[in-house]
């Protein structure tokens, strides 16, 4: 009979990604301030995160909100110890990252040959092999490679996506100098068993250590995927704060996992992640505040319902 994870096989710290200020904030119809996308940076460096993903070098005319990618990394903080990454699709955009000093470039290839042949206009494999030439550059920089691997669950044109289909560009990613491999629910109809077949996959492939998960919460399981990665383990995690970022495919539906749930969530499992709850909240309220409506995290929510009552019943 096959044992049953209990919470001391857990990992004792998991890393999380904020990806809140490039993936979060990209699709926001209304032009977000450039003072206001360093100010969410520091934020949340101030509240521990030591992984943030900060914006994309993609040509303006398709996505307008990150036309101001090298004012946002001149204008950020750097403080040791925290990596600062940005999306490059091709060499144009690596170029710019290069200029912009970016620690980390991240590169993605849909696991679904419909939503690479929708989305971009060829085939899974051509598409990854458009991205040698950037891993390639950014590893003669010594920028660190992470490559994710969309709709690795599921794909809104396709429907089901095959483990085989995870497992090929999980090699092919690797193949062409991948340091980093992100499984990516990009549409949110993952569930705990499937998600954990598809990690088992890659994990025939990737380090522990260099394995992550990208998890949306369209169906309500961002959590539980996340549970279920860290019984296998797996220690990273793609998070945005406030939960910025819908799904493009489901329309008003909650996208990314809110960063702050997934903090709530691990330090009740007694797992370390050295990020202070409390800041990380001041964060998520800030940038809300600033695009005019309230957090798409529960646990922001809550907390500052609480804060609120304390205030009003302090004597």
């Amino acid at each position: 009979m096959k044992p049953t994870p209990t919470a001391s096989r857990l990992p004792s710290r998991v890393t999380l990604v904020d990806v809140g200020p490039r993936d979060g904030l990209q699709n926001e119809a209304a032009p977000v301030a450039t003072d206001t996308k360093v100010e969410l940076v520091h934020r949340l460096q101030a509240a521990g995160l030591r992984e943030i993903e900060v914006t994309s070098f993609v040509s303006p005319k398709w996505v307008p909100q990150m036309a101001d990618n090298q004012a946002v990394m001149a204008a950020i903080h750097r403080p040791a110890g925290v990596r600062h990454s940005v999306l490059t699709p091709n060499m144009k955009g690596f170029e710019g990252a290069l200029a912009a000093r970016a620690d980390e470039v991240v590169i993605f290839a849909a696991a679904s040959e419909a939503f690479s042949q929708r989305n971009i206009n060829c085939s899974i494999a051509e598409s990854i092999e458009r991205f040698r030439p950037v891993a390639e550059a950014a590893r003669a920089h010594g920028m660190k490679v992470r490559a994710a691997v969309s709709c690795a669950l599921g794909c809104p044109y396709q429907g089901e996506v095959s483990l085989d289909a995870v497992e090929d560009v999980v090699q092919r990613l690797l193949d062409i100098g991948s340091d980093h491999i992100g499984i990516a629910d990009t549409i949110g109809v993952g569930t705990a068993a499937r998600v954990q077949a598809a990690m088992t996959r890659a994990l025939k492939h990737v380090p522990l250590a260099e394995l992550s998960g990208h998890f949306h919460d369209t169906y309500g399981q961002a959590l539980t995927n996340i549970y279920a990665c860290l019984e296998l383990g797996v220690h990273t995690f793609d998070t945005s704060v406030a939960g910025l970022g819908g799904c493009p495919y489901a329309k008003g539906a909650t996208g990314n996992v809110a960063t702050e749930d997934v903090v709530y969530l691990l330090h009740g499992l007694g797992i370390d992640t050295g990020i202070d709850l409390d800041g990380l909240v001041d964060a998520a309220a800030f940038i809300s505040t600033q695009l005019g409506r309230k957090p798409a995290s529960r646990v922001a929510n809550a907390w500052l319902a609480r804060r609120q009552h304390t205030l009003e019943t302090r004597p």
